[in-house]
């Protein structure tokens, strides 16, 4: 079974597009065609559909997928542990990142890695929906959201602080919370998906659900809502640090830390070996990140 023949496979499934997969590893499509062909001819089996809009896998390729992906893992392994450290990981490493964080922390930070690994290449998807990593077919998820799903692994990058933020404006025309318990008195913009704000207070942890008529799915749309004065709301150190740095935004209920556990986490499939591009991209970040953020500095 050839190498090159599962690495066009894989990128076939993730592309649906034989032309695009073969072009990605400098084959033209005539001989991605044929690589295919005596692929499937070696096991025996048909692995992709082919139409004149599309290609997808069939079941023998979606149950034989999988096992593709932990033999490619597996040989840049092997070659990372005999190369003493000399192997550059290699190949097109996909990515799926929420949108704000995705766009105001990981792009500026491609130049870099893109120098340290020249053979990389990086699909990045940016949604603040939570995707299927397997059916997506992406090699790692940056997430900051609780992890429920036991068969991803998961690696912190950063912590990832939230607190309770108003504009200058807003407080001066309403006034600031003293307690959790005074948010039902004021106009809160909520982030869709976190409808409770849990405070810790010496009477023990606080449940509050804001009201508001605004909700919104977007980090920095909810931010800027907030910094236009429509309401308080709840902000990511990540998201709000320079708008706080200008005085834009003011923290309130500071006595009352928010009862949450969250950070910024780099997940991946359990299932599958850590391929050497995804240990590369999760050591370069935690590294970017450092132990300290410079969002929190």
């Amino acid at each position: 079974m050839n190498n090159e023949h599962l690495k066009l496979f894989v990128r076939i499934a993730t592309t649906h597009n034989i032309s695009m997969a073969g072009s990605e590893l400098g084959l033209s499509a005539p001989v991605a065609s044929m690589h295919i062909n005596k692929l499937e001819h070696s096991l025996g089996v048909k692995l992709i559909h082919r139409t004149t809009r599309k290609v997808s896998l069939t079941q023998e390729g979606q149950e034989f997928l999988p096992h593709a992906e932990e033999i490619l893992n597996a040989v840049d392994a092997a070659k990372a542990a005999v190369g003493a450290g000399s192997f550059t990981p290699q190949g097109t490493i996909r990515v799926t990142a929420p949108s704000s964080f995705g766009r105001m922390h990981i792009v500026p930070a491609m130049k870099g890695f893109l120098e340290k690994y020249p053979e990389l290449k990086i699909d990045l998807s940016q949604s603040d929906s939570i995707i299927d990593m397997v059916d997506g077919g992406f090699d790692i998820a940056i997430r900051n959201a609780s992890l429920n799903d036991s068969t991803l692994v998961a690696r912190k990058l950063a912590r990832d602080k939230r607190m309770v933020c108003a504009s200058p404006n807003y407080i001066k025309k309403y006034g600031s919370p003293n307690t959790p318990k005074d948010l039902l008195n004021h106009e809160c913009i909520n982030l869709i998906g976190i409808d409770t704000w849990i405070f810790k207070t010496p009477e023990g942890d606080v449940k509050i659900k804001p009201k508001g008529a605004i909700r919104i799915d977007n980090g920095e749309s909810i931010r800027d809502a907030c910094i236009d004065g429509i309401g308080l709301t709840l902000v990511s150190t990540w998201c709000g640090y320079e708008a706080i740095k200008a005085g834009k935004l003011v923290e309130v209920l500071k006595d009352y830390p928010l009862a949450t556990d969250t950070a910024i986490w780099a997940v991946y499939p359990s299932s599958r070996l850590l391929a050497p591009k995804v240990r590369a991209f999760i050591e370069y970040f935690k590294d970017y990140f450092g132990e300290t953020p410079y969002w929190e500095s």
